[in-house]
């Protein structure tokens, strides 16, 4: 078959989905591009994502580093960066128009501050290379006939009918997609939630929404599940607890915390630079120093007010008592709970800036040189419908633009 002959259909309007229509009219200007999607405006997930401002990729240029942020795919993506990074994602939107800026923690956005910059970015060259876009076009199922995949479409009520050489997989987390992959004799990691905060139902804390500490180290306790830990920011909220230290955690914690029904305990060292000595020693210090005065008002450890008068209520101190008022024992109570605290987790929040998912085709079933299927020839898969999720901070879309690109250079070779 020449080149020229190929008739290739990519199945998902998303980031992946653009990205490697555009890499494979790239590789083969003269290879026939279509792509479904089933909205009726593409690329909606990217206009809504980093709150409106879309977080590109993040500023991890060594891929041994890089693959540390995937709970889930790491392994695989290791190769897969070494042929396509976020250096190559920020010289490829800049070599198409597009400015780009790399914030103090690592992540990368458009300079306009706008997600809109991207999509109008990955539309235009789609168009540019011939990409057939069809919208509100729904994909019903998808057959393997005489060496071509037949694809039946809904469109407005119609149903028709596509032939094609080969397909690209990159419906996300849609069902549809897992759909399609069963049915062509792939296995499918059930999916579940990835990325979210924690509920914890205690209101005095949830009257604390809005405060941040930059670093805490966090251990979540799941009964027999087992126990994870990380560190980094918080933010209490008006329902529990966010911020990178538990969107890492819920994500490395996806699957068990499913499992658990998204009940746990989970221990706060809110002063994780010090040990339960320094804290208690600190504390006696000030107790030596500020007897007289409030402990509401004289902490002694660098907290927020607001969260240390917490603090103290959780040991039963009253914002009237005085440092000299308490014993040793309480003293040491409320070291415990500055370094050690507990919370018990009684369900999951949202991140609504992101919207990701663990699960998806198993990685064992496609080869990460090319994106093709090891089962069925032409078939390929890009994005999160894959078994593979990275951490908050343009991770996700950094490994859609990767497959998406891999992808799409091998199916028009």
């Amino acid at each position: 078959m020449k080149l020229s002959s190929l008739e290739i259909v990519v199945v998902g309007g998303g980031a992946a989905g653009f990205f490697g229509a555009i890499a494979c009219t790239k590789t083969n200007s003269q290879a026939q591009v279509t792509l479904l999607e089933a909205g009726l405006e593409p690329l909606a997930k990217v206009l809504i994502s980093g709150g409106g401002r879309c977080n590109v990729t993040n500023a991890c240029f060594v891929p041994q580093d890089l693959v540390q942020n995937y709970p889930r795919g790491s392994k695989a993506l290791r190769g897969a960066f070494s042929r396509f990074q976020p250096q190559d994602t920020i010289a490829w939107f800049e070599e198409h128009g597009v400015k780009l800026k790399t914030e103090a923690d690592g992540r990368v956005f458009p300079i306009t501050d706008r997600s809109e910059t991207i999509a109008e970015c990955l539309i235009k060259f789609a168009a540019h290379g011939g990409v057939r876009l069809k919208t509100r076009s729904s994909v019903v199922s998808v057959e393997r006939q005489n060496g071509q995949f037949k694809i039946d479409c809904k469109s407005a009520g119609d149903v028709y009918s596509l032939y094609c050489d080969r397909l690209l997989l990159a419906t996300g987390s849609g069902l549809v997609g897992y759909k399609i992959a069963r049915a062509l004799g792939h296995h499918i990691e059930s999916p579940v939630p990835s990325l979210f905060s924690f509920k914890i139902t205690d209101p005095k804390l949830q009257s604390l929404s809005g405060i941040s500490v930059n670093s805490v180290s966090l251990t979540l306790s799941l009964q027999e599940k087992g126990v994870l830990k990380q560190t980094g920011s918080l933010l209490v909220t008006h329902w529990g607890v966010s911020g990178p230290a538990i969107l890492k955690l819920s994500a490395y914690g996806a699957r068990l915390l499913y499992e658990n029904r998204y009940q746990g305990k989970l221990y706060i060292n809110w002063l994780p630079d010090l040990s339960l000595e320094e804290v208690k020693q600190k504390l006696l210090d000030v107790k030596q120093e500020w007897g007289k005065k409030a402990i509401a008002l004289h902490r002694g450890v660098d907290l927020p007010h607001r969260l240390w008068q917490y603090l103290i209520d959780r040991v039963n101190i009253s914002v009237e008592e005085r440092w000299a008022e308490i014993s040793s024992k309480v003293l040491n109570q409320l070291a415990q709970e500055v370094h050690r605290g507990e919370y018990v987790i009684t369900g999951k929040g949202e991140f609504k800036e992101e919207f990701v998912t663990c699960g998806g085709v198993d990685l064992k079933e496609v080869d990460f040189k090319t994106m093709e299927s090891k089962i069925v020839p032409g078939l390929y898969f890009a994005g999160e419908i894959l078994d593979i999720d990275g951490i908050t901070g343009g991770f996700n879309f950094q490994s859609a633009w990767t497959t998406a690109y891999l992808a799409g250079c091998a199916m028009g070779m």
